[in-house]
């Protein structure tokens, strides 16, 4: 007996799901339900590289009610570009969660991951940054960047941007991107420190091992989300900001501890707060969120399996009676 599966391309797929309220509202959803008991989360299957400069993680989650899950491929070759080559790629696989059976496989090169990330930033932002941001800022100049800043402006949209990167030359480039695409103010600043201090809403999207961000610079109104680090030996935010903050979230507390900023405040010894809250337990309302503008809140951002089967999921549903892709039987 044989069954269908539909293979899209990363070209098809865009034409079927972007970063948009929708896309946000479905990662805000898996959020949720990692709050509840039922979701089957394993370990991130992590592997480092470094002879090649290179990555590759592995994450999957069951969640109870949702007709699929997935399991995401994403390896990190950052050497590539020297080869004319995109740093990340990747895809996902799609299976029944009734029968197990492959249903879609989603030749992606890490755009579904993109989209995912992007989304998980502005339900964080939605969350815990201020009512009102005026000025935000990016530490960091690569796609990411880009998209945790369009996802951004969608709930909390700021009239000026700032972005500093270890290059001018592409940071220049990205400020440019974003003040076409989003029609605000955007130039780049000679030091993260002056980013940090001038900012609501502050987002870090790089594979920095030493801390960009430090906690002299916390001041508040301001709500940092971290999601660079998601392998052990990666830092962007310096230990002791997360001891100053007046609220630390992650996406997954366990996780985090291995693989997030958590981690190196673990590694420094000075972690005295227990169990972080989730934002899953933000959203539902088990865990406090900002208490008042005044508060300085940081998200620890690893990426979770349960973004990727929503993702996935939600885009096979858009592909229902549809023409898009390839359909194989196997």
């Amino acid at each position: 007996m044989t069954h269908d599966i539909r293979v899209v391309t990363e070209a098809e797929l865009r034409g079927v799901v972007t970063l948009n309220k929708d896309t946000i509202r479905v990662i805000e959803k898996a959020f949720s339900a990692l709050s509840d008991d039922g979701v089957i989360m394993p370990p991130v299957m992590s592997m480092e590289l470094a002879d090649v400069n290179g990555e590759v993680d592995v994450k999957t989650a069951y969640i109870p009610g949702f007709d699929g899950f997935a399991i995401k491929v994403s390896p990190g070759f950052f050497d590539n570009p020297k080869l004319g080559l995109p740093s990340l790629n990747g895809l996902m696989v799609l299976f029944s969660a009734k029968t197990g059976m492959v249903q879609a496989v989603f030749l992606d090169n890490g755009y579904l991951t993109d989209l995912r990330t992007a989304a998980a930033g502005a339900v964080a932002a939605h969350h815990l940054a201020p009512d009102v941001v005026h000025t935000a800022g990016v530490i960091g100049t690569g796609v990411q960047a880009r998209l945790q800043m369009k996802a951004a402006h969608i709930v909390r949209p700021f009239q000026r941007l700032l972005v500093w990167g270890r290059d001018a030359a592409h940071a220049q480039a990205c400020a440019d991107d974003l003040a076409r695409d989003l029609k605000c103010e955007a130039r780049v600043v000679a030091h993260p420190g002056d980013l940090v201090m001038a900012s609501q809403l502050v987002v870090t999207t790089t594979p920095a091992r030493d801390p960009i961000v430090k906690a002299r610079w916390l001041h508040p109104e301001l709500h940092i989300t971290a999601m660079g680090s998601d392998q052990d030996g990666k830092n962007e935010i310096e230990p002791e900001a997360l001891i100053k903050a007046d609220l630390y979230v992650a996406d997954r507390a366990a996780q985090a501890e291995k693989l997030g900023e958590l981690r190196s405040a673990i590694a420094a010894g000075i972690w005295d707060k227990g169990t972080p809250s989730e934002l899953g337990d933000v959203i539902t309302g088990r865990a406090r969120g900002r208490r008042s503008d005044a508060d300085i809140t940081i998200a620890d951002l690893t990426g979770t399996g349960v973004q990727d089967t929503a993702i996935a999921t939600h885009v096979f549903e858009r592909l229902k009676n549809g023409t898009v892709g390839t359909v194989i039987s196997a």
